[in-house]
């Protein structure tokens, strides 16, 4: 027996270059799987664009199964779409209806440049992250899991912070297109962890003056982050990271 299929129109925000001028185009998706991922109702309106000589429209997207980060785009104003806590490569069409209308625009930010249709150059994250540096402990063979003792709340914290996936959903949903959550998401898994304690400070300086030079407004706390983030990162991180750039600042060793 057949699945449900509903049939949608999509208004998708088309732009050729970084230069080029961009607006949206209204096209059907027809007959689309209730079951569907958002990304493969793309991949069938591509396929239908195709069949009439028409350009496909051009999204980010790798692994989908919300892992790798690659995948994102504001649907109907929400960034990974109305699913809480999800990519959306795992946003599925059954969150839809029948008729509706979908308006899906890319990342709007000044660090994230659109580079074609709905694909934003990201590889500002790729700086910030650059700017942290290496951590200086010994690499090889895992140690056992008792060698170096961690309490289990500085753990819980550096491991709920280490699951960003570095998708920008952050900052497509900050009014200030700020990049703290994302920041401090990777200040916060080292610095709670002895292994990133040595660079602990000239760390935290340097990714969030690369994160003021890549253009990303300044946090004012409006918790759009945390609720557009599909791996639930808190946005006590950005506390911590603030609380760790004072204390590095402040030290004279530094």
């Amino acid at each position: 027996m057949a699945g449900k299929t509903i049939n949608l129109k999509i208004k998708v925000w088309r732009q050729a270059g970084p230069e080029s001028k961009g607006e949206f185009e209204t096209y059907d998706a027809k007959n689309i799987s209730v079951d569907a991922s958002f990304l493969e109702m793309l991949d069938v309106v591509n396929n239908q664009l195709e069949r009439h000589d028409k350009e496909p429209v051009a999204f980010d997207h790798d692994c989908r199964e919300g892992i790798c980060g690659m995948c994102g785009a504001v649907v109907n104003g929400v960034a990974h779409g109305p699913q809480t806590a999800t990519t959306l490569c795992q946003l599925h069409m059954r969150k839809f209806k029948d008729g509706d209308t979908i308006t899906i625009e890319p990342w709007r930010a000044k660090g994230f440049p659109i580079v074609k249709d709905l694909v934003v150059d990201r590889s500002a994250f790729d700086r910030i992250i650059q700017a942290g540096g290496f951590v200086s402990v010994r690499t090889g063979q895992a140690p056992d899991a008792h060698a170096i003792p961690v309490p289990k709340k500085a753990a819980d914290e550096a491991m709920d912070a280490a699951a960003c996936i570095g998708c920008g959903a952050c900052v497509a949903a900050c009014p200030n297109a700020s990049a703290s959550l994302f920041t401090a998401a990777k200040i916060t898994q080292l610095a709670k962890l002895p292994q990133g304690h040595p660079e602990r400070k000239t760390r935290v300086i340097a990714m969030v003056q690369q994160m003021d030079k890549e253009g990303f407004g300044s946090c004012s706390k409006h918790y759009e982050c945390e609720a557009a983030c599909p791996k639930e990162i808190k946005v006590s991180n950005i506390t911590n990271m603030n609380r760790e750039y004072m204390k590095a600042m402040l030290s004279p060793d530094v």
